[in-house]
């Protein structure tokens, strides 16, 4: 600080100023000024005035001896000329002030870390989820098992199926994404899981569906049939009267979850006409037709086209 210059007009006090009055006006400035924070020219020569004016009113000999004689130590005094001026100027500042100061400064934008901003520990962020999927058959999903995946990286990972898991369900490898930043945890890996088909069985949810084809005079009888689960069979009794898209319901015979939760198996009937009849059984079938009752006398909108007499 030149010799001349007002340790109180630096700080933009009054001479009767409280110590309590001092330190908020230094700190203020401190941190208007500091080269980290302020964009002017001279902000440099402006922090260490501040701070040299603050060491001069923070300390009760110095201040005396400035309100007594424009200066610190008197007449010859060695500080007659000022306190060194530039950066630092080698005065002894409490460091707690210094602590405060940037606290607030550097607050909400990451901590207070003792460094200057610019260097500053990033804050750290957690990596990307990485997105997979994975083709399993019919009979893995339904029953759960073990996939062997390949990573981004090359690593291998065995991946567990669940049971009952659903077409476009998703699985999730925890840490196994993304690397973090700043000391940021890994991201996941989130396994899309596609399941293929089987050969008669469809799913709905955790039930299980199963064509079950039967001729036409089955459904006027009645018949039994035995149909195949994922695990052995089941004997089913079509009752006489049948018609196609009857809905057999078999309880507790469908796919059974993680969590215990079983599924039912729908038999579905499908009446299937004969192709191909010869003239006697095709004639003996229109001799039966002739005998049953239309079925399409309770059908609105729909009615029998009475047959031509043979000629």
């Amino acid at each position: 600080m030149a010799a001349d210059r007002d340790p109180y007009e630096t700080l933009g006090v009054s001479r009767s100023a409280s110590d309590d009055e001092i330190r908020s006006a230094y700190r203020k400035l401190a941190r208007t000024y500091h080269p980290d924070v302020c964009t002017e020219p001279d902000a440099e020569k402006k922090f260490a005035a501040v701070q040299e004016a603050y060491e001069i009113l923070s300390d009760k000999e110095k201040r005396a001896a400035f309100d007594r004689f424009g200066r610190v130590g008197g007449p010859g005094s060695s500080a007659e000329s000022g306190f060194g001026g530039g950066w630092g100027g080698g005065q002894q500042v409490d460091p707690a002030d210094f602590e405060d100061i940037f606290e607030q400064m550097f607050r909400g934008q990451g901590g207070f870390s003792g460094q200057p901003r610019s260097a500053a520990r990033p804050a750290p962020h957690r990596g990307v989820d990485v997105s997979k999927a994975i083709s399993v058959t019919f009979q893995t999903a339904a029953l759960g098992g073990t996939e062997h995946l390949v990573l981004d990286d090359g690593s291998k990972v065995d991946l567990h199926i669940p049971r009952g898991i659903e077409d476009g369900g998703k699985l999730r490898l925890r840490g196994r994404g993304g690397t973090g930043s700043g000391g940021g945890p890994q991201g996941d890996v989130i396994v899309t899981v596609n399941l293929g088909g089987h050969p008669y069985f469809t799913r709905q949810g955790l039930d299980l569906i199963v064509t079950v084809p039967i001729t036409i005079a089955e459904a006027a009888n009645g018949t039994s049939v035995r149909v195949s689960l994922l695990k052995g069979s089941v004997d089913l009794t079509i009752p006489p009267g049948s018609s196609s898209g009857a809905r057999l319901r078999v309880r507790e015979q469908g796919i059974t979850s993680e969590k215990d939760i079983k599924g039912d198996l729908y038999a579905v009937i499908q009446i299937v006409a004969p192709k191909d009849l010869s003239k006697e059984a095709a004639s003996q079938l229109k001799d039966i037709g002739t005998t049953l009752p239309d079925p399409r006398l309770d059908t609105p909108g729909v009615e029998s086209i009475p047959a031509k007499a043979d000629s």
